[in-house]
């Protein structure tokens, strides 16, 4: 039996070399019923393992949808900082034209309002992105796709709330 690739699911060779690049060479099962979907636009509910594959699930095609050079297009929010900086991470490693910012509490505002005004992916905490949005610093208006990642985690967090505003 033949083992299905990422470019079977319809991904960008580019993006599926730097998947090879990280040894991610076959799609889990999460990513192989996720990322056709979510390349088509259709909204996506997930829930998958630990280790599963999940952050690719959602981000190979959230990377391949993006127009470059365009305002931030995505937001992908997360419970904590780690969780942030790690799908960032991730996210730039798989395509690397991609401008992706960070945003959470415990640094400086200054530098974020600079990245997510040149950014096309924006990975958050809902708390420090509230902030930010009741500043008037980050402009959503062009957004076309929405991650809410590890929403379980948010709501025993108390991030809920946040999150609806």
């Amino acid at each position: 039996m033949e083992e299905t690739t990422f470019e079977d699911l319809g991904v960008a060779q580019a993006i599926a070399d730097n998947l090879r690049k990280q040894e991610i060479t076959e799609p889990t099962d999460i990513q192989a019923n996720a990322i056709p979907a979510v390349l088509e636009g259709r909204d996506v509910i997930g829930k998958s393992r630990t280790g599963s594959g999940k952050t690719a699930a959602f981000g190979v095609p959230l990377l391949q949808r993006l127009q470059a050079g365009k305002a931030a297009q995505a937001l992908v929010l997360a419970p904590t900082r780690e969780l942030a900086v790690q799908i960032a991470n991730e996210l730039r490693k798989w395509r690397k034209d991609t401008s992706v910012s960070t945003v959470y509490g415990g640094v400086g505002y200054d530098l974020q309002i600079q990245k997510m005004r040149k950014c096309e992916v924006i990975v958050a905490t809902p708390g420090r992105l509230l902030d930010h949005l009741q500043q008037g610093n980050c402009d959503l208006s062009h957004l076309s796709m929405f991650v809410l990642d590890e929403a379980d985690k948010m709501v025993e967090m108390g991030f809920i709330e946040d999150v609806e505003r």
